[in-house]
């Protein structure tokens, strides 16, 4: 090129700088693409996106301002969960609605219900909404990390495992992004977005950045990285896959002893969270138709929000807290977003002909939670339909038992009556099971493809052994998968490598196809990022020779084998706490609250019947002044058929938040897992609920019959 050429070339850019470093905002290129934008709204979940609008909103608004301290962790917490707000959003958003919850509950419990005591629960109701609203986006952080320690483990394998025969840190990278779940992978994304978008000069120093922020949440995971790092600066082989044996061995040890303290910790809070969310609250309903039988100012209503609101979230919260304490695990993932074809079983399916209908889990749940609610809601419709309507039941009892207000004189109060406090039961059940059937459509049937496939999994790294073994022989992989089918014929494994062999074999495709075609492929049958992960492995490493896949597979089952050994330690760690709130989801919470049902339903029976006599004493005036001054006391009481359907709500609710605590403890975020665990729970418990409260109530009923015929 000559020197007229060079100056001219010079010339242009120089120009184009100019241009460029001139240009007004407005006509600047933004640094990430709609297509980092795209995978970003892909992982990111729906309810990041309504606080980020929520307190971009408020931030417009309010303008409120933070200190530098607080800005500066705000803002390590925003950059943490790629939140696309600000510190000030994140400040003026707690502001703005407790100014709006203050402003409805003055308008609602003053001007509305004229209720002191609604005014004090939307008080309290907005403080801590202010407290959580305010701590809210370093709670995401945390929870996004935990998510993201999650799938450290395996992050570590996948990049040790690429390294072992591709000594390439970006492709590495690029292999644990493609195998792990978010939010881990978004983070890998990002890194080398920031890569191509210039922002670093080469994926080590984005990497680093990165690692940056972990150094005091998961020391191991930034440790082991840079053991892999330092592996690319080694000159001996042996040397260079050393330490990467030593990365994957590090974080491996490291959250054995991490999750051993977690479950040293464990025992105190969980027992906390018992007495706190089961024991006290329900037994505290014991003495509940006492007092409100002699406050007359307290409503069903008033329980409903101290038990189905207020309780709920101080239960929730405290779970939440005792799991963003858990380590670094090892989790599953949701095999339907591994395999887009397996989605269908989301659904409950109907074939018609060749036809293949799917119809939604939702509408099903809520048609059948709508007849159960019907018929929980019979007493109220009847009475509403028709006022004059009450029949007899057991030993003399009305059905309805509606009754005119002591309180309050031409208010008609209930129902009272056995048969209503009975159906209310089934609006307990509308809930639980209705939310019980969506959960076991939406996780059935992947449950047991997932189980297959984790039995694959359990013996797959022998399988591998034996296929390194047969590539160590210098066999090709097309024959070397038939002859490991042959030696492992009626297991998993085997009919994982049966299934490659038979596309190699009948239908003439290369490895990668036998192994990946859409339709015929063994990972079809076989969905596991593990497996899916190996295989890719096995293709990388068979370009470079067979003795280099022998190794390369070799050292894959090796890292299968020790990740599997350290999760079954773990959950070994955990069983005894895990063992505790299970029997109080599955028997516990459930038996005790219908035996306080029962015994309240009875108290409150007797108290009804006690003022009934009592006012008949009055009104003969034959009552002694003692006798007028206890009839004072006495309210209208709470109908059996609220107190029921308040207790049995928060049964479920319990059994919610329960089920999701031992879920996250035993399997970290593992969606699938917890939706599976959820249908169990709640359909088998509420049930048990059901049968227990309904059968006390009748029994103590009896019972309470008995004495007021005794006492009279």
């Amino acid at each position: 090129m000559r020197k007229a050429e060079v100056k001219e070339l010079i010339r242009k850019y120089k120009e184009r700088l100019e241009r460029e470093l001139k240009a007004k905002p407005s006509e600047i290129r933004p640094v990430f693409s709609k297509e980092y934008e795209v995978f970003r709204k892909e992982l990111l979940p729906r309810k990041l996106t309504v606080y980020e609008k929520s307190c971009n909103v408020a931030a417009k608004i309010l303008k409120i301002k933070p200190g530098k301290e607080k800005k500066q962790e705000l803002l390590d917490a925003i950059r943490t969960c790629h939140l696309k707000t600000s510190p000030e959003g994140a400040v003026s958003l707690p502001i703005g609605a407790t100014i709006l919850i203050l402003l409805f509950g003055v308008l609602v419990s003053i001007f509305l219900f004229k209720s002191s005591f609604l005014l004090l629960f939307f008080l309290v109701f907005a403080g801590l909404g202010y407290y959580a609203l305010n701590k809210l986006p370093f709670f995401l952080a945390t929870s996004w990390r935990m998510k993201a320690s999650n799938q450290m483990i395996l992050c570590i394998f996948y990049v040790v495992t690429f390294m072992r025969h591709t000594p390439n840190l970006e492709r590495a990278i690029k292999f644990a992004a493609e195998h792990i779940d978010p939010p881990l992978a978004l983070d890998l994304k990002k890194v080398l977005w920031d890569v191509e978008t210039g922002e670093y000069e080469n994926v080590k120093e984005a990497m680093d950045a990165y690692l940056n922020g972990w150094r005091k949440w998961n020391p191991e995971f930034v440790e082991a990285f840079h053991l892999v790092e330092s592996s690319l600066y080694e000159a001996s082989e042996d040397r260079r896959v050393g330490l990467l044996d030593k990365a994957l061995d590090l974080i491996l040890t490291e959250t054995y002893e991490k999750m051993l303290h977690f479950a040293h910790n464990l025992k105190g809070p969980v027992t906390m969270l018992h007495m706190l969310g089961i024991i006290l609250p329900i037994l505290g309903l014991v003495i509940l138709p006492l007092v409100v039988n002699f406050l007359g100012n307290v409503k069903w209503y008033h329980l409903a929000l101290l038990y189905n609101v207020a309780l709920p979230i101080i239960v929730y919260f405290f779970g939440r807290n005792i799991l963003t304490k858990r380590p670094t695990g090892y989790g599953d993932s949701d095999i339907s977003e591994i395999n887009p074809q397996l989605k269908k079983y989301r659904y409950v399916l109907i074939r018609i002909g060749r036809k293949e209908i799917k119809v939604s889990p939702f509408v099903v749940a809520v048609f059948v939670g709508a007849v159960l609610l019907f018929i929980g809601l019979l007493p109220i419709i009847i009475h509403t339909v028709s006022p004059e309507f009450d029949a007899n039941f057991i030993a003399g009892s009305k059905f309805l038992d509606y009754r005119e207000s002591r309180v309050t004189a031409g208010t008609i109060v209930g129902p009272y009556g056995l048969g209503a406090s009975l159906l209310s039961l089934f609006v307990v059940l509308a809930l639980g099971i209705g939310f019980g059937i969506y959960f076991r459509i939406r996780s059935s049937k992947l449950i047991k493809i997932r189980e297959q496939t984790r039995q694959l999994e359990d013996e797959f790294a022998s399988s591998l052994f034996q296929l390194g073994n047969r590539l160590g022989d210098n066999l090709p992989a097309e024959i070397a998968f038939s002859k490991v089918a042959a030696v492992s014929r009626e297991t998993p494994a085997g009919k994982f490598f049966k299934i490659v062999a038979a596309n190699i074999s009948r239908l003439g495709m290369s490895v990668k196809e036998a192994l990946f075609n859409p339709y015929t492929g063994a990972i079809t049958y076989f969905p596991s990022r593990i497996i899916e992960s190996s295989m890719k492995v096995l293709l990388e490493a068979i370009k470079k020779g067979p003795l280099i896949a022998a190794r390369a597979i070799l050292s894959v089952a090796r890292y299968i084998k020790e990740i599997h050994k350290v999760n079954d330690r773990l959950k070994d760690l955990l069983a005894e706490e895990l063992s505790s709130m299970r029997s109080q989801i599955k028997f516990l919470a459930p038996t005790i609250a219908g035996i306080v049902v029962g015994i309240s339903s009875m108290v409150i029976t007797i108290l009804l019947k006690l003022s009934e006599q009592l006012s008949a004493i009055s009104a003969a005036g034959e009552a002694s002044i003692a006798q007028m001054n206890l009839l004072e006391m006495f309210g209208d009481g709470v109908p059996t058929y609220f107190f029921q359907m308040i207790v049995g709500i928060y049964v479920v609710q319990v059994i919610f938040i329960l089920t999701v605590l031992a879920n996250g403890i035993e399997n970290g975020a593992d969606k699938l897992a917890e939706k599976y665990a959820l249908s169990r729970n709640l359909i088998k418990s509420t049930l048990l609920y059901c049968f227990v409260a309904g059968l006390v109530m009748l029994l103590f009923n009896v019972i309470a019959a008995q004495v007021i015929r005794f006492a009279v």
